[in-house]
């Protein structure tokens, strides 16, 4: 069984910084392709970044250049700096895990994932 935990969720000013962590428990072999997504109040869970197991990285364009993903093996814990926050990136972000390696194109799909965290509430103040 495979549990992703999140954590570092909060309230922040508009150009301030968070960093969001998951841990994940259980077979390494479960979380291949990790990613985080963010569903805001009235809309459709979306795409924000992913990593593979071999550590590449792939973006949605809206946080291109400002937040970076990145995994730890030794702690199973991916990671996501987001840096110049706007209050456009208000959402309970989530993160997700599947046994598979993923084209790009296909990691970007929630529904491609098997595995999701609880999610934890981002909230930028303007």
């Amino acid at each position: 069984q495979v549990q992703l935990v999140e954590s570092g969720g909060g309230l922040v000013q508009t150009g301030g910084s968070l960093r969001l962590s998951c841990a994940a428990s259980g077979r390494a072999s479960s979380y291949y392709t990790m990613g985080w997504f963010r569903q805001a109040p009235g809309k459709d869970r979306e795409f924000v970044a992913t990593i593979s197991w071999g550590g590449s990285t792939n973006y949605a364009d809206s946080v291109k250049g400002r937040f970076t993903i990145s995994r730890d093996y030794a702690k199973n814990t991916v990671y996501l700096q987001m840096n110049s926050l706007k209050p456009e990136d208000t959402a309970v972000y989530y993160c997700a895990a599947d046994s598979l390696s993923m084209p790009v194109s296909q990691a970007r799909r929630p529904y491609e994932y098997d595995y999701w965290g609880q999610g934890t509430q981002v909230t930028v103040s303007s």
